[in-house]
């Protein structure tokens, strides 16, 4: 597991092969081990939303449900 800050409120945790972008203290969005991106469906602000689009800098990717991306962080956060 590695934390990187990388900008303001934003943050990539490394866990099992995957990166996990937080933006402020939510998991919004990850590159999976396999390479896919995926991003949360769930509307955040709009700070929150640009976050994410510069962190995905246009890739395709994929809508989850937030939960799918919480449950990458679940070992960490039990």
């Amino acid at each position: 597991m590695k934390l990187k800050q990388i900008g303001s409120n934003q943050t990539e945790l490394l866990i099992n092969g995957a990166i996990v972008f937080f933006s402020y203290e939510t998991p919004v969005a990850a590159r999976l081990a396999c390479g896919a991106l995926i991003r949360t469906e769930t509307k955040y602000s709009v700070t929150t939303s640009k976050h994410i689009n510069k962190w995905i800098d246009g890739w395709p990717v994929v809508l989850v449900k937030q939960n799918v991306i919480d449950n990458l962080t679940n070992e960490v956060t039990a």
